[in-house]
Order: C-alpha cells, then structure tokens, then sequence
C-alpha cells in the first residue's frame, strides 16, 4: 500500500489505538519506518486523539486518588509481613476504643503532606473495607448501590447529609448509609474529622 491508501485506509487511527494486528501491524511499522510525512500525519492523529480525550474527559471524585493510595499502601504492608486483621463491623453499639489497637498505630497516622483527603486502610476483607479517613473539608455527593457505607466519628465534627436530611455528627456518632441514596459530608470542625469509614458489601 502507499502513502494514500494507508492514509485513506484507516488504519492510521487504529494504530493509534492499538487496535492493529498481524500483517497490518508490520505494514504499517514499515510504512512509518521510511515515510517521514506519513510519521508526521501519525502524530497529528496522535494530538488530535489527545485533544479529544481532553475534551471529553470526566474529573474523578476527589476521593478516589487517597482510596487508591491507601490499597496501595495496603498492599505493600502485607508484602512486607503485616498480617492482615479482621475489624470490628459498625454498628450503633461500637465504640472508639474498639479500634484503639489501629488508632495508636505510628504508621496509621496524620501525615505532614496531609491535603483535603487522607485514607489509611485497616482492613480489606472479602465482605468489607475498613479504613481511617481524615477529612479537611468534607466529601462530594455520591451513591452506592452494591455496599453499605458506615462512618464512625472519632474526631473533630461533620453535617452528614442522606437525601434531604442532615445529621450533625461528633466523636462517637455512629451512621450507616443506606443503598441507592446520595450523601455528602461537610467538616464543621476546625481540625480535620476523623472516620472509621467501612463499606460492606450488600
């Protein structure tokens, strides 16, 4: 194929997206190899890919990056020998001190490079997540429809809204979040409110 045909072919874009296989593949790779104004058309549709991508892209919830990082974490303190446990499940008749043995730990701490979000996990099991979360101002509106998410506050204060109700809640209030119903959290206090924060599975 020449430089028109290839150009006119398609296939251009579908090496962009790595869609191309096989013959077309090698094709392709010799064609940009000794073409230099068909490497500059790929790298146009390479941009213009870009561009589109950019336009069109969906911010995530700003609580996705510390619930990330902190299975990250997770995942490398069990590499490097932590044994995981198993946490308490949440309910009206927990307590704080319950979780004293992963509230005193050094490692499950506030950092210094603390942002708006911190999470440290405490426990993954198969049925629920368990996890310490400092909030500085609060966390977006959203829904859950496949787990139960519970909060447990230990320090500091926050307005839990569930659909139209607000609940003022301080060290030692307990919630559970009920399915297919969006909630937001805003921090009343003027240090960061402290959660156990666990989501089981429905």
């Amino acid at each position: 194929m020449d430089r028109n045909e290839i150009l006119n072919s398609g296939l251009l874009e579908l090496y962009v997206m790595g869609s191309l296989e096989g013959s077309e593949l090698v094709l392709v790779n010799e064609a940009l190899s000794r073409d230099p104004l068909l490497a500059h058309e790929l790298h146009q549709i390479e941009h213009a890919f870009f561009l589109y991508a950019q336009a069109h892209a969906i911010a995530p919830s700003p609580t996705v990056k510390p619930m990330l990082m902190a299975k990250i974490d997770y995942m490398e303190r069990v590499k490097q020998g932590e044994i995981p446990s198993t946490a308490p499940t949440l309910n009206s008749e927990t307590k704080i001190k319950d979780f004293e043995g992963w509230l005193s730990r050094q490692d499950m701490q506030l950092r210094d490079d603390f942002d708006e979000i911190q999470a440290t996990i405490i426990a993954h099991e198969p049925d629920k997540l368990t996890a310490i979360v400092w909030l500085k101002y609060g966390a977006p509106t959203e829904t859950h429809t496949n787990e139960y998410e519970k909060f447990l506050i230990v320090e500091g204060s926050c307005d839990l809204t569930i659909g139209t109700m607000v609940h003022h809640l301080k060290a030692g209030n307990y919630l559970s979040i009920p399915l297919y119903v969006n909630h937001d959290v805003k921090v009343t206090s003027a240090i960061p409110c402290k959660i156990i924060l666990q989501r089981v599975n429905a």
